[in-house]
């Protein structure tokens, strides 16, 4: 070779070799990284070409961990026997023993906020998640969809080699766009997640769950030894299984959020039965005994002080003996699901330690994504009553019980959806004031958090306390696997990540904080903690008093902030604001500055679907055509039959021995059907299992060809208004039912409109045994207008 072509040759190298130092760099900031050239050698023919398979260049450690992140759902900072509550909760023990715990870890005090801040590292409503998916509105700050500036840790984490996979609850995407028609980006598949195994909306049935594979429409067995949480344990060691058979040498990222111990409170007798008398004292006394043994454990400072009850909730020695019965039961419940839902936990962690791959996965334990709820107000045994204003007490639903359910022992099954007193759950937020939907304060926001990485972290049982909020384990993550956050990811720029790495802490109990500042934003609630301090609004709306008036005509100009120093304030319990007004002002403006900068204002806004009924999320439709094969159709994408003036047309053929679901939407614990038995054409409202309002037919059936019509006549459009429904058959009325009351939000947050049949959970219980009571005729046409186009 002469050697000016050798000299061409050596810079034609040295160049190549510079592009590919300069693609390097760039795919550290710009994802997904560029697919490797050929390695082969082409020429015209075959002989003339050698086949060299391209090699990826590996983009991690050689010892790059997994991860996994659980997150439970509606859990008390006051309630796991880890950190002194009552209820027994192994598996997070055992995490917190092999590993660091946390008792200064802060979420957004509602469930799709605290998720989009974990799995993007931004704050929620700089992600459009400002309020729940369910309320999302078209302000940026609360439209429910997490933006593609945002990337999640599943989307940076696969494009770095990681498999990925995430089971339970997801709650991130708006109800309206998780219909059989998308669009499918917004799913956790949308979002970086390689496989997805759970439920799409807010809450679901333990026993009959709306599940999705992927994009895919699963129904589970009925089977009454079949539970969700169980399910979703099941289902994550197989994925790791299977995992381990064809691609063992790749690392894992999996989010693991089964939804419990969020209402429906469902758990099987055994469970609930550990429990039993074990809360006949109240939660007075609950709140008593769980602070002294916080402290005793060394899980709050000694110097903490117990906030006192709100006037606004009842003391328990006032309640009459039947009711503290129905409490104590209720809590039962609840005790029995939360230490299930742990010990299903603990199936994944026997799997890592199985597969030999526990010492250097990263696992954390985030005991809830924010405070126990206090939602079911007065105690429900269907769980959305209170969402709906429907507020009856306990000797309601105590007569109910016994009418229809053979009494308490039916609390926890299946055909009921119970939550319980939220008074439970100011117990289970000890030492703090407030619950969920409160963001000024700890009681809505803190959450224990135990983190365990043998291979690195030393376990260490001196409690760290350094401010942290959910959004610094995205970066936690990228720390740790030593990943720079990309500037863009599939063309599209970045948004800041907002959290920061909690790193220094794994090794050292006293690192000093890192946090910045850190605005906490809900429904109005809202604070601003600072080097130590921490400024709170309680806000227009205490989650446990019922009704819309207390936010009617709300300023949050007039609203009155109290400021607390932490270091020696644990609890928040005494406000500072009158001896420090000039930090305060300091801090009132600098949430101004964060609510601008992440599209917090206009204040309120997550209570606007509540005040103008327009604004609510559901069809922009007014009139549908529906054949036998649309089944799975969610209700907020589905005719509103819960509380609007419509007409429904069924076109069917009824045979001789007619019987099945002509149409259903909703489930047990509220909606509607309509389904032929025994010779009968029935009706059926369910207001939310304590009402169930039936019309049937008073002539038999025809049979063939046959028009059936159901008009449902409300009274007026103001939420909750009284309604008439009118049954007919050809024309002519055969039955009616009167409505005292309709419900104004919505029946389920997962349940379906189904044509033919009535799937997951069904409303009524007269075929509860029989469902999905599949109709044996056939069905042509299912025509839903509203009263203005139903003629």
């Amino acid at each position: 070779m002469n050697r000016s072509l050798r000299a061409a040759l050596k810079a034609t190298v040295a160049a190549l070799m510079l592009i590919d130092g300069l693609a390097q760099a760039v795919a550290q900031t710009a994802l997904p990284f560029p697919r490797p050239p050929s390695a082969s050698v082409t020429g015209p023919s075959l002989a003339e070409s050698r086949h060299i398979r391209r090699q990826a260049p590996a983009h991690l450690a050689a010892d790059a961990p997994n991860v996994l992140i659980v997150m439970l759902d509606d859990a008390g900072f006051a309630q796991a026997d880890t950190v002194g509550g009552p209820i027994h909760t192994p598996t997070f023990s055992r995490i917190a023993n092999t590993g660091v715990t946390y008792n200064a870890f802060h979420t957004a005090a509602i469930c799709s906020a605290s998720r989009a801040a974990l799995l993007t590292g931004r704050n929620h409503h700089r992600v459009g998640n400002g309020v729940i998916a369910e309320l999302g509105t078209d302000w940026d700050g609360y439209t429910g969809e997490i933006p593609k500036s945002s990337a999640t840790i599943a989307e940076v984490l696969r494009d770095y080699g990681y498999l990925t996979a995430a089971f339970g609850k997801w709650h991130n995407t708006p109800p309206t766009q998780t219909t059989a028609m998308g669009p499918f980006d917004r799913w956790p598949t949308g979002h970086g997640f390689d496989s997805f195994y759970g439920f799409m909306g807010g809450e679901t049935s333990q026993y009959q769950p709306r599940l999705y594979r992927n994009t895919t429409p699963i129904e589970p067995p009925h089977d009454p030894a079949y539970h969700l949480t169980e399910d979703l344990a099941g289902q994550a060691v197989d994925w790791l299984q299977q995992r381990r058979a064809t691609a063992p040498d790749k690392p894992f990222f999996m989010y693991w959020a089964p939804g419990a111990v969020h209402g429906p409170h469902q758990v099987n007798k055994q469970w609930a039965d550990k429990y039993k008398g074990q809360f006949d004292g109240g939660w007075d006394a609950y709140r008593e005994r769980a602070f002294a043994r916080q402290k005793q454990l060394g899980w709050i400072p000694q110097d903490a002080q117990l906030t006192p009850r709100p006037s606004t909730l009842p003391a328990w020695d006032s309640l009459e003996p039947q009711e503290r019965k129905f409490q104590a039961r209720l809590m039962e419940v609840y005790a029995g699901f939360l230490e299930h839902t742990d010990t299903q936990v603990g199936k994944l962690v026997d799997e890592l330690e199985k597969e030999g791959i526990r010492d250097n996965t990263l696992i954390f334990y985030v005991f809830s994504d924010n405070g126990a709820s206090a939602e079911g107000m007065l105690g429900s045994i269907a769980e959305l009553n209170a969402h709906n204003g429907v507020n009856l007490g306990a000797k309601e639903h105590m007569a109910v019980l016994e009418r229809d359910y053979g009494g308490l022992g039916a609390l926890g099954g299946p055909k009921l959806e119970s939550i319980y007193h939220a008074a439970w759950a100011w117990a289970g937020m000890t030492p703090f004031q407030g619950t969920k939907l409160v963001a000024g304060y700890f009681g809505g926001t803190r959450t224990p958090l135990a983190v365990s990485w043998p291979k690195r972290i030393k376990p260490d049982a001196r409690v760290r306390s350094q401010f942290h909020h959910i959004n610094d384990i995205a970066p936690t993550i990228y720390e740790t696997v030593g990943i720079t956050p990309p500037q863009t990811v599939d063309g599209v720029t970045q948004d800041p990540i907002d959290g920061v790495s909690m790193a220094t802490t794994f090794g050292d109990a006293q690192a000093k904080s890192n946090k910045p500042a850190q605005y906490f934003e809900n429904l109005g609630s809202r604070g601003l903690y600072k080097d130590g301090w921490i400024a709170s609004v309680w806000g227009p709306r205490t989650p446990w008093v019922p009704g819309y008036a207390q936010f009617m005509g709300w300023k949050p100009a007039n609203d009155q902030w109290a400021l607390y120093k932490l270091d020696g304030d644990y609890s928040q319990a005494v406000d500072v604001s009158a001896a420090n007004p000039q930090r305060l002002e300091e801090m009132k403006r600098e949430f101004d500055a964060q609510a601008r900068a992440n599209k917090v204002y206009p204040l309120g806004a997550g209570l606007y679907p509540a005040i103008d009924p327009q604004a609510r999320i559901e069809s922009p439709y007014s009139e549908w055509h529906f054949s036998d094969r649309v089944t799975r159709l969610p209700e907020f994408a589905a005719p509103n039959l819960r509380s609007r003036s419509s007409v429904v047309t069924v076109d069917v053929d009824l045979p001789a021995d007619a019987q099945g679901v002509l149409y259903a939407m909703g489930g047990i614990a509220g909606g509607v059907s309509l389904y032929v038995d025994r010779g009968q054409l029935v009706y059926e409202y369910n207001a939310l299992a304590l009402q169930r309002h039936v019309a049937r037919s008073t002539t038999p059936l025809p049979r063939g060809r046959t028009r059936i019509e159901v008009e449902t006549l409300v009274d007026s459009p103001k939420p909750g208004s009284a309604a008439q429904v009118l049954l007919r058959i050809n024309g002519t009325e055969v039955g009616r039912a009167a409505l005292p009351y309709t419900l104004p939000l919505f029946f389920t947050a997962t349940e379906t409109f189904d044509v033919g049949r009535d799937l997951g959970s069904p409303v009524a219980l007269a075929y509860f045994d029989r469902a999905p009571f599949s109709f044996n005729g056939r069905i042509h046409d299912v025509h839903v207008a509203y009263a203005q186009a139903a003629h």
